[in-house]
This record gives structure tokens, C-alpha cells and sequence, in this order.
């Protein structure tokens, strides 16, 4: 295994860690740590990046998420939710409100782009 590969192996394994501590705190997102530690494990060890597709809790969302860019419904609507609560936050806290109406409206664009994804298997089902 050469060192680069090592790195992406590390850095894969710190990603997947932040993932998980995700899944208990509140503010980080697991998510996008999921997918950045697939894509560096798939570069560095195929092993590792099949055992994170075989996981239990993760390996479902992101295999649908490789194969269909699909989330499940129950995702979406864990998602929209912390947008919104984020959302409110932000309008609450921050003083300033052009700063304060800039990132609610990156939240809203990021909440569109999430909404509008289908569900897992929603593509076979649909009549050609």
C-alpha cells in the first residue's frame, strides 16, 4: 500500500467516525461524511469502502444514493427538519440580516434540492 493510499485510507476512517458521531450530535451532519470517507476509501482500500456500503445503518442510504441519487423518505424529512430548526436559528441569531437572509436562502436551496430527490426504487416502478 503506498502512502498515499494510506492517507485516503486515514482520512477515510476519520470521515466515517465524524459520520457517526453525526448520527448522536444534533449540528453535525452524517451524511456528506459518509460520502466524502466512501469516496476517499474507494480510492485508497475497495475493502474498506465495501465494508462502509455493508454497513448496517449507513450502507443502505448509501448505496441508494450511488446508484439512483434517491433518498428515502424518512431521510428527506429528517433533513427538511434540521433545515428548518437551522433556519430559525439563524434568523434568531444572527443580528445582521443580509448575512442572516443569505444563508437561509442557501438552506432553502439545499432543502429544494433534497425535497426534489425521488425515493429509493422510485425509478423502477414508474411506467415507461
Amino acid at each position: 500500500m503506498t502512502l498515499v493510499q494510506r492517507l485516503q485510507v486515514a482520512g477515510a476512517a476519520v470521515l466515517f467516525a465524524l459520520g457517526v458521531l453525526g448520527v448522536f450530535l444534533p449540528l453535525l451532519p452524517t451524511t456528506p461524511f459518509m460520502l466524502a470517507a466512501l469516496a476517499l476509501a474507494s480510492r485508497g482500500s475497495p475493502r474498506f469502502a465495501a465494508w462502509i456500503r455493508a454497513n448496517r445503518y449507513a450502507g443502505p442510504a448509501i448505496v441508494s444514493w450511488e446508484r439512483e441519487r434517491a433518498l428515502s423518505l424518512r431521510t428527506k424529512c429528517t433533513a427538511l427538519a434540521m433545515i428548518a430548526v437551522s433556519a430559525v436559528i439563524v434568523w434568531w441569531h444572527i443580528d445582521y440580516w443580509p448575512l442572516a437572509a443569505g444563508v437561509i436562502a442557501g438552506l432553502c436551496l439545499i432543502a429544494v434540492f433534497l425535497a426534489t430527490r425521488p425515493a429509493p426504487g422510485a425509478r423502477q416502478s414508474q411506467p415507461r
